[in-house]
C-alpha cells in the first residue's frame, strides 16, 4: 500500500487518481481479510502454542492492525482531497468511495 500511495500523490488526473485509489482501497480490504484470518489461525493454535509465542503472535497482528489503519486514514485524506476536486462532477449526495470500517480493536 506505501508504494500505492507514492503513485497516487504523484498522479495529477482526477479520474486516474479516483482509480487508484479504488485499487488501494480494494487491497486494503484483502489486508483486512488476512489480518482476520491470521487472528482466527492465532485463536485455533492458542493451546498448542508456548507464552512467548502467543504473546509475540498478538504483538504482530497489533501491529499489522495498525499499519492498516494508518492506510485507511491515508485513503480517507485523499478521498476528501478528491471530493473537494471533484464537487461539482458527481452528483449531489453520492460518495465514491464509501466508508470501509476497518476497526479491528
Amino acid at each position: 500500500c506505501r508504494n500505492g500511495f507514492q503513485k497516487l500523490d504523484k498522479i495529477k488526473d482526477a479520474n486516474r487518481r479516483s482509480r487508484q485509489l479504488e485499487e488501494l482501497t480494494d487491497k486494503m480490504r484483502d489486508c483486512k481479510r488476512l489480518i482476520k484470518d491470521f487472528e482466527r489461525v492465532v485463536k485455533d493454535e492458542a493451546g498448542s502454542v508456548d507464552p512467548n509465542t502467543a504473546k509475540f503472535l498478538n504483538e504482530r497482528k497489533q501491529s499489522l492492525i495498525k499499519e492498516l489503519n494508518s492506510y485507511v486514514a491515508l485513503k480517507k485524506q485523499h478521498a476528501s482531497d478528491n471530493k473537494r476536486v471533484d464537487l461539482f462532477d458527481a452528483p449531489s449526495g453520492e460518495d465514491a468511495f464509501g466508508e470501509e470500517n476497518v476497526l479491528l480493536a
